[in-house]
C-alpha cells in the first residue's frame, strides 16, 4: 500500500484497503475553530449527542484571536462554556493556528489521522499525518462517534529531482508546483513528495508546501517524515513514534518525474494562487502593502528570512507592512532572538498569533485599489480584502516592503521608491471603475417547488441521454423530464424559482450537467434534507446555492408558496404562514466559492 493506504487501513477494521473503499475511519485528534465551532456545539446539542474521548476533542481559536469582530467573539464563548462542560481543551486565542498547534504539541505525527473545520489540515501532511478539513456536521459526529466514513482517494507521487538552485524557497517550490499542476489537475488525489532534496528539507519547508496542496485540489499532500522530523515529533508527543511510510512496491495512478533544478523564482498573481509567473514578469509592480504570516509562511524559519532581509532597513513610506506568526511559541521564540525589534525599527506592524488576514481575520486585510504582496496561500477576490494580492515567500515580500515595489532581495535599490498621494488616488479611483466591487446576494426571496421525494437521483435530474450536450443554456429544458409527474418541469419553472426536495438529492453519478441545468433556467437555490456526497461538490464548486435542513415539517410548505433563504444565517422562512427553520448556514470555503462565482 501507498501511504495514505496505510494511514487508513491501520485506523479502520481493514487490513488493506484500495482507492474506491469507503471505510470508517477512527481519528486521533478531532477539532474545531472560532469559525465553525459554535455550529459544532449546535450540532451536537440538537441531536442530543456525546462525546466519544474528550482527550481526543479539541477549540483551536485562531481566525480570530483579537476578538475584534463580535460575531467570532460570541461564537468562541459559546466554544469555551460547552467546553468546561464536557472536559474539552481549548486552545485559546494566545496560541494562534490550529493545525500547527497539532503540530508542536505532538498531536499529529507520522501516520496519525485528524480532523478539523480548516480547509487546511492537509498541513499536517508535513509530519506524514492524514489532516482532512471537514463541515461542521462530519466533526459533530467525529466528536460523538471517534471516527467518519472516508473513501480512499486514488495517489500520485511526485519525484523531485536534482539539485535545489540556490535561494529557492519552500514557497518558490510548491509555486512552480501549482504553475506544473494547476488548480484541478491532482483534483481529489493523495500526493506523496520524494526526492533527495526533498529529504532534506525542513519541518517548517514541508508545512509551507503541504499547506497549498487545498490550492492544487489535493485531498493531501504527505512527506515521508526523515530522521530529524520523526525525532522531533517523539519529543513533542513524549513517546517514540514509529515511522508510517509506503511500502517499497506501492501502486500510484500516476508518477511524475520534474527537474527541481529547473524551479525558480515565482510569484501568484492577484485572483488565482495557480496563476504564477517568473518574478521578473511583476518586478516593480507598485504595491501599498505588505503581509507576512498565515499558515503557510508564519513559522520561526520564515520570521528569521524576514529579518535577514529587514535588518537594517526600513519600510519604503506609504507602504504598510504586517506581520503574524503563526503561533505563540513562535512569537516567544522570535522575542528570544530579537526578532521583533527588528521589525519593530523596521517600521512593521507585529500581531499576536493567528490565520490573520485570511477569514477576515485580526490583521493583514486590504480595500479597494490596493495592491498587496502576501505570504499567504489564497489570493481569491475578497480574500483578503477588496484589493489585489500576489503571493510570493517572506524573503520576496519584505524585500518588496522596503523597495516600494514587488522585487527580490537581490534587488533592493539604494533608495525605496516613493509614491505620490495623486498616483495612489488615481490607481484607486480607477481600480473602482474597472473593477467595481460586488458580491452575490446573501438572501434570496422565491416561489417554492415542494418536491416531497428521497433518492431523487442524477438520472431522474439530468438523464444520461443528454450528457453529449455541452452548451449550459441548452441543459434547462431537460430538467426533471426522467422524474414521474416533474417531466413538465422545466417549462413551468421560471427564474427566481426555489427547488425544495427530501433526502439524498443528486445521488448516483457525477455529472456536472445534473447542477448546470438548474442554473440554465435561472432557479435561485436548491434546498434538501440531504445531498449525494458528489452532487453537493458539484453544486457547491459551480457556485449554484444549495442548503441542507433536517426537515421541512415546521415550516408547513405548501407548494408555491414564497420563500425566503439566508445563506449567512441558514434561516428559512414561509413567507406565506411566517413559519420558520434553521438550515446549515454556507460554510467559509462555500462562501467565498459563492462570492467568487465558482472554484476558479
Amino acid at each position: 500500500m501507498n501511504l495514505i493506504e496505510k494511514i487508513i487501513a491501520s485506523h479502520s477494521k481493514h487490513p488493506v484497503v484500495k482507492p474506491g473503499d469507503i471505510v470508517d475511519i477512527h481519528l486521533d485528534v478531532r477539532a474545531a475553530r472560532d469559525f465553525g465551532g459554535a455550529n459544532v456545539v449546535k450540532n451536537i446539542v440538537d441531536n442530543g449527542l456525546e462525546i466519544d474521548d474528550p482527550s481526543r476533542t479539541f477549540f483551536t481559536f485562531d481566525c480570530n484571536p483579537t476578538g475584534s469582530d463580535q460575531k467570532y467573539a460570541v461564537n468562541q464563548h459559546i466554544c469555551r462554556l460547552f467546553a468546561r462542560k464536557n472536559g474539552i481543551r481549548v486552545y485559546d486565542i494566545d496560541k494562534g493556528i490550529g493545525t500547527h498547534i497539532l503540530i508542536h504539541e505532538g498531536l499529529a505525527h507520522s501516520g496519525s489521522t485528524a480532523v478539523t473545520t480548516d480547509s487546511h489540515a492537509n498541513i499536517l501532511g508535513a509530519v506524514g499525518a492524514f489532516g482532512q478539513g471537514m463541515g461542521d456536521q462530519d466533526i459533530a459526529a467525529a466528536w460523538s462517534k471517534g471516527k467518519v466514513w472516508f473513501k480512499v482517494p486514488p495517489s500520485v507521487r511526485i519525484n523531485l529531482n536534482g539539485k535545489r538552485p540556490e535561494g529557492l524557497t519552500a514557497k518558490d517550490i510548491v509555486l512552480n508546483l501549482l504553475d506544473r499542476f494547476g488548480a484541478n489537475s491532482l483534483l481529489g488525489y493523495s500526493v506523496e513528495i520524494y526526492g533527495e532534496e526533498v529529504e532534506r528539507l525542513t519541518l517548517d519547508e514541508r508545512i509551507t508546501i503541504a499547506s497549498m496542496g487545498t490550492e492544487m485540489g489535493a485531498i493531501t499532500l504527505l512527506f515521508t517524515p526523515s530522521p530529524e522530523i520523526l525525532a522531533y515529533s517523539s519529543a513533542r508527543a513524549g513517546k517514540e513514534i514509529a515511522l508510517v511510510a509506503a511500502n517499497p512496491d506501492a501502486e500510484y495512478e500516476n508518477s511524475f518525474d520534474l527537474d527541481i533544478s529547473s524551479f525558480r523564482q515565482r510569484i501568484s498573481r492577484p485572483g488565482k494562487p495557480h496563476d504564477t509567473v517568473p518574478v521578473d514578469e511583476v518586478r516593480r509592480t507598485k504595491i501599498d502593502s505588505a503581509f507576512i504570516g498565515s499558515c503557510t509562511n508564519g513559522r520561526i524559519a520564515d520570521m528569521r528570512a524576514t529579518a535577514a532581509v529587514l535588518k537594517g532597513r526600513k519600510v519604503a513610506p506609504g507602504v504598510v507592512l504586517k506581520i503574524v506568526p503563526s503561533t505563540d511559541e513562535v512569537w516567544n521564540q522570535m522575542h528570544r532572538e530579537g526578532l521583533l525589534d527588528i521589525f519593530k525599527q523596521a517600521g512593521a506592524l507585529v500581531s499576536n498569533a493567528g490565520c490573520a488576514g485570511c477569514a477576515a481575520g485580526q490583521v493583514g486585510q486590504n480595500g479597494p485599489g490596493e495592491v498587496t504582496v502576501s505570504t499567504g496561500n489564497r489570493n481569491f477576490p475578497g480574500k483578503q480584502g477588496k484589493g489585489d494580492v500576489y503571493l510570493g515567500s517572506p524573503e520576496m515580500v519584505a524585500a518588496s516592503a522596503v523597495s516600494g515595489y514587488i522585487t527580490t532581495p537581490d534587488q533592493i535599490p539604494a533608495e525605496p521608491a516613493v509614491f505620490s498621494m495623486q498616483e495612489k488616488m488615481q490607481r484607486m479611483e480607477k481600480a473602482a471603475r474597472e473593477k467595481p466591487v460586488t458580491s452575490k446576494p446573501t438572501e434570496v426571496e422565491g416561489r417554492a417547488w415542494f418536491i416531497q421525494r428521497d433518492n431523487i437521483d442524477t438520472d431522474m435530474i439530468f438523464h444520461n441521454r443528454y450528457l453529449a450536450i455541452t452548451d449550459i443554456s441548452q441543459m434547462g429544458q431537460y430538467t426533471f423530464d426522467n422524474l414521474q409527474g416533474y417531466e413538465d418541469f422545466a417549462k413551468k419553472a421560471q427564474p427566481g424559482d426555489i427547488v425544495v426536495v427530501r433526502k439524498n438529492f443528486g445521488s448516483g453519478s457525477s455529472r456536472q450537467q445534473a447542477v448546470d441545468c438548474f442554473k440554465a433556467l435561472g432557479i435561485q437555490a436548491l434546498l434538501a434534507e440531504s445531498f449525494g456526497a458528489i452532487y453537493e461538490r458539484n453544486a457547491i464548486n459551480a457556485a449554484f446555492p444549495i442548503m441542507t435542513c433536517p426537515s421541512w415539517e415546521a415550516l408547513e410548505l405548501k407548494n408555491g408558496d414564497k420563500i425566503r433563504v439566508s445563506f449567512e444565517t441558514g434561516l428559512i422562512t414561509n413567507l406565506a404562514n411566517g413559519k420558520s427553520v434553521q438550515g446549515e448556514k454556507f460554510s467559509e470555503v462555500q462562501m467565498e466559492i459563492y462570492q467568487n462565482g465558482g472554484l476558479f
